[in-house]
């Protein structure tokens, strides 16, 4: 079915405001719960893997820098490190898709919210991460109650393009931490698992993610030419 047509006016000015947001001053603020949502999801990723491999989830924390850790037991190591980026890309190659049919957006933005709502009474823990995913439930809701039709098509093609930037650019640092650092993180997990070098795992999921990517916006560019 042919998309709304706002929907690709819809993308384009997200894009344009994604990309604007990153060179003025304070503009982080802006986005910074939208940092927080795809934390919620990457964890989301990891507690999904470990729960479909039949491992229990001790506890997901969310971090005042945008940092997130999922503590599980069991299951199978290496789909759970590996699924939290894939997770994100994921996520925001589906959002992609479904904003492009603006009927549907206040839909998808309350089943997004019942995911995150689910995440944070499962399996969070502390306050912060309390406090982020009720916060996080609390903006998806009320732009679906509150919002226009065309507002809440707008805001899903936006949060769709912040999570797939945010996906890319999580990507490009853990390539860079592979190589520079030794602090913990899911690349690093992969090579004591394997014995391949973080640096591998890093670009086999960026290189994954961004095919995911292109076939998203292949799919979405064919859909707008019909």
């Amino acid at each position: 079915m042919r998309p709304d047509k706002d929907s690709f006016k819809f993308l384009l000015g997200s894009s344009a405001l994604s990309v604007m947001l990153w060179f003025l001053p304070l503009a982080w603020l802006a986005v910074y719960p939208f940092r927080l949502f795809v934390t919620f999801i990457h964890e989301g990723g990891h507690a999904l893997a470990t729960l479909l491999t039949l491992g229990s989830v001790e506890a997901i924390r969310i971090h005042l820098n945008g940092s997130g850790e999922t503590y599980s037991r069991g299951g199978m190591s290496l789909l759970i490190a590996s699924a939290g980026y894939l997770a994100s890309t994921a996520y925001g190659a589906s959002l992609l898709l479904l904003c492009r049919r603006g009927r549907n957006a206040k839909a998808v933005l309350t089943t997004t919210a019942a995911v995150i709502l689910g995440l944070t009474a499962f399996f969070t823990k502390g306050w912060f991460g309390w406090l982020a995913g009720l916060g996080l439930v609390l903006l998806l809701l009320v732009v679906v109650l509150v919002a226009s039709a065309r507002l809440a098509h707008f805001f899903l093609s936006f949060l769709a393009v912040q999570c797939c930037l945010n996906a890319l650019f999580d990507l490009g640092l853990l390539f860079q931490l592979s190589t520079t650092s030794t602090a913990p993180n899911d690349a690093l997990t992969m090579q004591r698992l394997t014995w391949m070098p973080a640096p591998f795992w890093a670009t086999l999921w960026l290189a994954t993610s961004l095919l995911v990517l292109w076939f998203a916006l292949r799919s979405y560019a064919r859909q707008e030419e019909r």
